[in-house]
């Protein structure tokens, strides 16, 4: 009787232990996401409303084309990107790092961890009030593989962070048009949930067999250093493993946005080349939430056709160079590659549908 009670009182100690962690977890997103999310873009809204714009481009500024290449366009372009989303991305190597030592993996592993629609649906829900860049969400989405949730939940988080954000979705009905909106709404739940689902077919480990799924907390090695150690190692090896390479291909895109959005001429304005083209440059190309907005309509009042812009409007937001290369290390080369051509697919396939349906 006696040891039946010690282990009944581990067990609520334990019980109590989890339900704190989670319980932090959760306050420190939902304080995070409102200060840096939800209210700025809560007023945001009623800009959009009232001016039918929410600022100058990030790529052209007010002109027509971007500044030739060179160290000084990198850095003002640098500058002028971190400036928009330093806070998210602080926020953002928070929670993958938390989710890493707060979360328990048992209960990350059963509701995200196979391959099944379900989980990449959940995966994608759980992404629509982060309303997060790719960028931003990448150490999540690092932090959730390294809890060995499975490829297709967290693509579907990371992706469905910029590509169905309810905030840019609503400053694009007020900025473009609603028609611009549904267009991309249906493009983003087929890249969020249909990629995403789909990408577990090139992992070589994505089914968690029940038995694994079963005994997998028993078998993870028990923690004895205090909760804050923890953390701090995690953010650590978070920060080092993503950072540099965040920060030297911003740099790069930046210096050379101008070839990558060259002077389009009226006759290649609405073309399928130009729609192809774009596309390409959209998935490579690195901007801060809700960005893809302004580019567009900046480049459309210079001229730019309906069926590049739609192309822009499905490839600027989903993936970036520099946020490829964050996650790369913590998904299948394979996986990354089917997400990175499907985006470009989707894209070429939205401008076709944009030159004659907008």
């Amino acid at each position: 009787m006696a040891e039946l009670s010690v282990s009944t009182n581990r067990v609520n100690v334990s019980s109590k232990k989890i339900l704190f962690s989670v319980l932090l977890f959760l306050v420190v997103a939902v304080a995070g996401l409102v200060y840096v999310k939800w209210w700025p873009y809560y007023n945001k809204a009623f800009v959009a409303a009232a001016k039918h714009s929410i600022g100058s481009s990030i790529i052209t500024g007010k002109s027509a084309v971007a500044p030739v290449p060179s160290w000084h366009t990198a850095w003002l372009y640098a500058t002028a990107y971190y400036k928009s989303v330093w806070q998210a991305a602080v926020l953002g190597i928070l929670l993958g790092s938390l989710v890493q030592v707060l979360i328990p993996k048992q209960w990350l592993i059963r509701v995200l961890g196979k391959t099944t629609f379900g989980s990449t649906a959940i995966g994608g829900l759980a992404a629509v009030p982060a309303m997060m860049c790719t960028c931003c969400a990448a150490p999540v989405a690092v932090g959730l593989r390294k809890r060995n949730v499975s490829v297709g939940a967290a693509l579907a988080f990371w992706l469905g962070n910029p590509v169905i954000n309810p905030a840019t979705l609503i400053f694009m009905t007020f900025v473009l048009s609603w028609k611009f909106t549904l267009l991309r709404l249906v493009f983003g739940l087929l890249l969020v949930f249909g990629v995403s689902y789909f990408a577990n077919r090139f992992a070589t480990d994505a089914e968690l067999p029940d038995a694994v799924l079963q005994t997998s907390q028993s078998n993870e090695p028990v923690e004895t250093s205090p909760l804050w150690l923890r953390w701090l190692k995690t953010l650590g090896k978070l920060i080092l493993s993503l950072v540099p390479a965040y920060i030297i291909a911003v740099l790069v895109l930046g210096a050379v946005r101008a070839w990558l959005f060259p002077s389009i001429g009226p006759a290649a304005a609405d073309s399928l080349l130009t729609v192809i083209g774009l596309s390409i440059a959209g998935m490579l190309f690195v901007i801060p939430t809700a960005g893809e907005i302004p580019v567009i309509q900046t480049l459309m009042s210079f001229g730019l056709g309906t069926g590049p812009a739609a192309a822009l409007l499905i490839t600027l937001p989903s993936v970036s160079l520099p946020s490829l290369l964050m996650i790369a290390k913590s998904f299948p080369t394979k996986a990354l590659v089917f997400v990175t051509g499907s985006v470009v697919v989707l894209g070429i396939v939205s401008g076709i549908i944009g030159m004659w349906v907008l």
